[in-house]
């Protein structure tokens, strides 16, 4: 996720969106401190200096995110000042897939176009509202979040299959730096699912990335047995777990 916005617009913050702290004369640690606070690597005396300027700072992310054995001790750090949090996700298998899907992708699932915008917004509103346990259109009616997924509709990130007019499945390639792209916001209408479209969507945009020539990568909560059955099918294998601390 920081590597593709460091790629983009280098450590410039303004272009950047926020800032990367480092510590230790070799940058034993690095910390990146945006929309999200998103710890990469550091011991414990690295962790401890990130959350002493995160608390100078006070909070202004609206998550704490990344590999589960740097949030957890940031979250240690952070917590007396910071708590409570609306929700601690400590267990989030991260999982990558370098080669083909082990199933067949959806033919059906293509890029939306941006005339498409009004019809994809619902189930992206409804899969945000379902996996974050916020509606996005909330403070500004929707303004800033309808503007992001434009932006990704725009940039050839955003995948659905429709049906009548319906969106059934819906992913979209977030993060995309020189090596990886993320999937995320992978979503299934309610009265469709069970059907395996999930897995035969996830799989089409897996064959996208690795047209691009990216490795395909996600994260999935552990208590969702059935999102990660789907993954395992698809070929994915867990490389590490993170954790989110959301506010």
């Amino acid at each position: 996720m920081v590597a593709a916005r460091v790629e983009a617009a280098g450590l410039d913050p303004w272009r950047l969106g926020g800032e990367v702290w480092a510590s230790g004369s070799r940058l034993e640690g690095l910390c990146f401190s945006g929309a999200n606070l998103v710890p990469l690597r550091g011991e414990r005396p690295a962790i401890r200096a990130f959350a002493d300027r995160a608390r100078r700072h006070g909070r202004s992310c609206s998550s704490l995110v990344g590999r589960a054995e740097l949030v957890l001790p940031l979250w240690e750090e952070l917590a007396p000042s910071w708590a409570p949090a609306r929700e601690v996700r400590a267990d989030q298998p991260l999982m990558v897939l370098a080669g083909p899907p082990t199933i067949a992708p959806d033919p059906l699932v293509r890029p939306v176009r941006l005339e498409e915008l009004d019809r994809y917004l619902p189930a992206a509103i409804a899969m945000f509202t379902e996996e974050v346990g916020v509606d996005p259109r909330a403070g500004d009616g929707g303004a800033g979040y309808r503007a992001r997924v434009a932006e990704l509709i725009s940039a050839g990130r955003a995948f659905a299959r429709f049906e009548d007019g319906e969106v059934v499945f819906k992913a979209e390639i977030g993060a995309m730096s020189a090596r990886v792209g993320q999937i995320q916001g992978v979503w299934v209408n309610p009265s469709r699912r069970g059907r395996g479209l999930g897995a035969i969507g996830t799989a089409a945009v897996v064959e996208r990335l690795g047209g691009m020539g990216r490795i395909a990568s996600l994260y999935v909560n552990g208590f969702n047995t059935a999102a990660r059955r789907t993954y395992d099918r698809i070929g994915f294998t867990q490389v590490a777990s993170f954790a989110t601390i959301l506010f």
